[in-house]
C-alpha cells in the first residue's frame, strides 16, 4: 500500500495546465534513501504514473505542479510568497492525501486512470516543451 499526495484543483484551474513532477520516496521515516524526482509530465500522466508505482509498494508519491519561473527575481518572489503562507493563483486548491492498500484499490478522491504509454509520455513532453517555450 502506498500514498499519493497531490493538489485538489477546482474545475478550470490554470494550474492543471502546468507541467507536473512526481517525487517518490519512502513511506516509512525509518527508511533512508533519497527521493526520486521525475518529470515533467502532464497532470493526468503524472497522477496515473504515480498511482501505478505506489499502489503495491510502501512508497509515497507527491505529484505537484512545476512552476516555469524564468529568472531569479521570479523565483525569489515565489519563495517570499511561500514563506508568507499567502495563497496565490491556486486560491481554492488544497492538498489531498490518497492511500492505496489491498482493501482499497481505488483512490478516494482522484481517479488518475491507466498509466500512459511511453509514446504518450513522449508526445506530452513535446506539448510541455511548446508551452514552456511559448511563454504560456
Amino acid at each position: 500500500m502506498g500514498t499519493l499526495v497531490t493538489l485538489h484543483l477546482p474545475p478550470g484551474s490554470p494550474v492543471a495546465d502546468l507541467p507536473w513532477i512526481i517525487t517518490i520516496g519512502p513511506l516509512d521515516d525509518e527508511e533512508e534513501w533519497e527521493p526520486l524526482v521525475c518529470g515533467p509530465y502532464e497532470r493526468p500522466h503524472a497522477l496515473a504514473l504515480a498511482q501505478a508505482v505506489v499502489a503495491d509498494e510502501d512508497l509515497m508519491a507527491v505529484v505537484e505542479p512545476l512552476l516555469p519561473l524564468a529568472d531569479a527575481e521570479a523565483i525569489s518572489a515565489e519563495v517570499e510568497l511561500a514563506k508568507s503562507g499567502a495563497d496565490h493563483d491556486a486560491s481554492t486548491d488544497d492538498l489531498t492525501a490518497e492511500t492505496f492498500d489491498d482493501d482499497d484499490d481505488e483512490p478516494r478522491r482522484t481517479t488518475p486512470g491507466r498509466p500512459p504509454t511511453r509514446d504518450e509520455v513522449r508526445a506530452a513532453f513535446f506539448r510541455i516543451a511548446a508551452k514552456l517555450t511559448s511563454g504560456v
